[in-house]
């Protein structure tokens, strides 16, 4: 689930970049305005003694975390205005869960069908770009999971009305490579074709600013992306897009580790911890993210896909 934010057409590039890439909801806290949003401040955690001891000799010794993230879906991980430093909720949970660790973390923006595997070639400590944890996904990586969301879709202002995948026969639906939203494209336009409708004609691009391209200029009708970056779109874009109904496919989101490291356990550690001590519900405050709070993370425990 899945925009460099210089990447977008002029009004929704201004948009997102004064404002802050498998879902802020309507009842949710409004999503902050990010023209002076960084990252979460204050985030000073101290150093944990036992999850630091559980962290790979390998790892700790180089005294740092590493981290792949597309930084192209805001307000989850994008590009700060200085053009470089990527920042946003994942990108704080990362400082957070390396501060734990004693590990000072290092970012890493990769798209984001290339980050697993990028993980499977141990590039990277972790994987932390809004991943949803699916079974089929647990087959190359592990994940602890920390976050829960679903998918929206939006459209131009002026664009149909889209409340479930059932309505998307007939449709041209943009998505991003690699996520969940693109495998339901695809699904979605077999069940159209089975049920003798006409199918789901797919646009699924490199990067979400490659997607809300497509659907502002007319290339697409339908787009469809993580209800936190859908919701937060909308409400930068100027009434430029918008989006109906509630979001699908409640899931959770995972941070993606290489198998074999052993890193699994002190991640879900570190994620308990930040929790614990309430930097984990400030930094989703911060962002608007409150509502996706999961109370139980744990290890591989995604959803069917």
């Amino acid at each position: 689930m899945r925009s460099r934010l210089t990447a977008v057409v002029a009004v929704i590039a201004f948009a997102a970049v004064t404002v802050a890439a498998g879902c802020g909801s309507s009842n949710d806290n409004s999503t902050n305005s990010t023209a002076n949003l960084t990252a979460t401040p204050d985030i000073n955690v101290p150093k944990d003694p036992k999850v630091a001891a559980e962290v790979p000799q390998a790892i700790s010794s180089t005294g740092e975390l590493t981290v792949a993230s597309d930084a192209s879906y805001p307000p989850n991980e994008f590009i700060a205005q200085d053009g470089h430093t990527i920042i946003g909720m994942d990108a704080d949970l990362a400082k957070a869960i390396g501060q734990v660790m004693g590990l000072t973390p290092k970012l890493s923006n990769v798209t984001f069908d290339a980050i697993i595997p990028a993980l499977q070639a141990r590039k990277y400590d972790l994987g932390m770009s809004s991943f949803t944890d699916t079974k089929e996904r647990e087959k190359t990586v592990d994940f602890v999971t920390y976050e829960r969301y679903g998918t929206l879709f939006y459209t131009n202002s002026d664009g149909p009305t889209i409340t479930s995948l059932d309505q998307l026969c007939g449709h041209t639906v943009t998505a991003e490579s690699g996520t969940t939203q693109a495998d339901d494209v695809a699904s979605q336009d077999k069940n159209c074709k089975a049920a003798g409708k006409p199918g789901v004609t797919g646009v699924i691009l490199k990067s979400q600013n490659d997607v809300n391209l497509a659907l502002s200029s007319g290339r697409a009708d339908v787009a469809m992306a993580d209800s936190p970056v859908v919701k937060y779109l909308v409400s930068t874009s100027g009434g430029k897009f918008k989006t109906a109904g509630s979001p699908y496919g409640l899931a959770p989101y995972g941070i993606a580790i290489p198998k074999g490291t052993g890193m699994t356990q002190p991640v879900l550690d570190a994620v308990k911890a930040i929790q614990a001590n309430g930097t984990y519900d400030k930094i989703l405050a911060y962002w608007g993210l409150s509502f996706g709070n999961l109370t139980s993370p744990g290890i591989n425990q995604g959803i069917s896909g």
